[in-house]
């Protein structure tokens, strides 16, 4: 291949299949799943191996601060992230990543989900490296190219493609494709030699998409134009951050690059590509990345399992213990528990969007939220008063704000800490508390070189995250809403 791809790292999905884990504020592939490393961090790890030089991010705005940290993280250099205001699937992301490629002509897009698994071993990362420089044979005919993953099961959660005659090395025509089918299908499905696992990956060139996207989605074509007319770019914390006009984007169809285009161009291939890979998209499926016993008990955190077989078991804090119990999902997290036959995996979405709509925050949020200075967590609540555990990061401080229904009260626990109240600074260590009235502005800072550590006691009659006035921003947020108290 004569250009490098631009690495386009989609992270929109809500992992609502592996509910209670994945939450909407804190997704999957944000989730430390594997070795205390996140799948996002893992899918930057494999982009580095690949060569990419340059990387796009593709997300939600409410998460544009867990990304820009996990590229700071990876020492991506000037990445850009290109902010959705609504969630719109992934055929109108990977428009605005061919919209904002800055090269004229054909740029090439290696488009890659952030929530995806491939095993970090020198056979398989080679051979996606492989994959990858024969899918150019597809992009230099004009194709717009998806990497298969051969079956080694029948996985009901999965689309599936039928491969056609061979049109390059190594890359095929697609027949046709099929949309996560019924169990029955699956298996014939991943019986056939010529079928394989949609992968969800692509390789095309920016151009030839935005015309194939303009020929069958013209709905979608029109609403990503209109929105990237609207665009604005600013620097936060070291990622060129784009967002595009919120109605117009709002507009788009909610659509896949699958719908939308490779079902219906005669422009489509399939490369079959040898890789460990998973999706992860279920309990069942990420149990194939678990340890497993002679039981065929697959878990991860402290887990004791008597007389017990064929479980998936996710301790996150506490001891889970099970006896007798066979075929079932547990799942363990500080604010809910799951229990499910193992059979009815990929109904846990449905339970998801229950919660959802009964506007339950176990669906919205984890108790420990994250924020572009560290991160807080929820202790303990009652009326008239809240408590939290706050962490600030080394070198970086909260806005400074203000509330008009609530008092609070800060401990520190740990570290050093700078606060703001009204017209004066005091500096705070472990054991040392302030007192900070209705209406004070104020703010918190950690100078320090070790996380700040504090409890944050909030008093009043309302004590919502909306109620919060900034003054200053080091993130570039709203003025008011999310984010209250320290929290902010």
């Amino acid at each position: 291949m004569r250009a490098k791809p631009i690495a386009v790292i989609l992270s929109g999905g809500s992992g609502n299949r592996l509910w209670p884990l994945s939450r909407t504020h804190f997704p999957k592939q944000f989730i430390p799943l594997l070795n205390g490393r996140s799948l996002f961090a893992l899918t930057l790890e494999r982009v580095r191996q690949l060569g990419c030089e340059r990387v796009a991010a593709v997300c939600n705005e409410a998460h544009r601060f867990l990304v820009i940290e996990e590229l700071r993280a990876a020492g991506i250099e000037d990445p850009l992230v290109l902010l959705e205001p609504v969630a719109r699937n992934t055929a109108p992301a990977a428009a605005l990543a061919a919209l904002a490629a800055e090269a004229p002509g054909e740029t090439p897009l290696l488009v890659l989900p952030s929530d995806h698994y491939i095993a970090d071993t020198q056979t398989n990362m080679s051979a996606f490296a492989a994959c990858i420089e024969q899918a150019a044979t597809a992009l230099e005919q004009g194709l717009l190219a998806t990497f298969g993953i051969r079956p080694t099961r029948a996985e009901t959660g999965y689309g599936y493609i039928v491969a056609g005659d061979e049109i390059g090395k190594g890359v095929r025509r697609v027949e046709e494709f099929a949309e996560k089918p019924e169990l029955e299908r699956a298996r014939a499905y991943a019986a056939r030699e010529d079928c394989y696992w949609n992968s969800g990956m692509f390789l095309f060139g920016a151009t030839t998409y935005l015309s194939e996207l303009s020929r069958h989605a013209p709905k979608v074509s029109a609403a990503c134009w209109r929105a990237w007319s609207g665009h604005g770019s600013e620097r936060i914390m070291g990622a060129r951050v784009t967002r595009v006009e919120q109605e117009r984007f709002a507009s788009c169809p909610n659509i896949s690059i699958d719908h939308a285009v490779m079902e219906r161009t005669a422009k489509a291939a399939v490369l079959p590509c040898a890789l460990d890979w998973s999706d992860l998209g279920s309990w069942e499926s990420l149990a194939t990345v678990f340890e497993q016993d002679a039981q065929g008990n697959a878990a991860a955190g402290d887990a004791v399992l008597e007389d017990s077989r064929d479980n998936v078991v996710y301790a996150s804090r506490r001891l889970v213990a099970t006896v007798g119990l066979s075929n079932h999902i547990v799942v363990e997290t500080p604010d809910a528990v799951l229990v499910a036959d193992r059979s009815k995996a990929q109904s846990v979405k449905e339970l998801a969007a229950r919660l959802r709509d009964a506007a339950r925050p176990e669906s919205e949020s984890h108790t420990k939220v994250r924020r572009p200075w560290g991160c807080y967590e929820s202790v303990d609540s009652g009326a008239g008063f809240q408590v939290k555990r706050i962490v600030v990061n080394p070198g970086q401080r909260l806005s400074l704000q203000s509330h008009r229904r609530r008092a609070e009260h800060w401990v520190v626990v740990q570290g050093r800490a700078l606060v703001t109240l009204d017209d004066k600074t005091v500096e705070l260590r472990a054991n040392q508390s302030v007192h900070i009235p209705v209406g004070t502005k104020h703010r918190l800072e950690n100078e320090g070189t070790e996380p700040l550590c504090l409890i944050e006691v909030q008093c009043g009659d309302y004590l919502g995250e909306d109620d919060i006035q900034r003054y200053e921003d080091a993130y570039g947020r709203a003025p008011g809403g999310q984010g209250g108290g320290a929290t902010g």
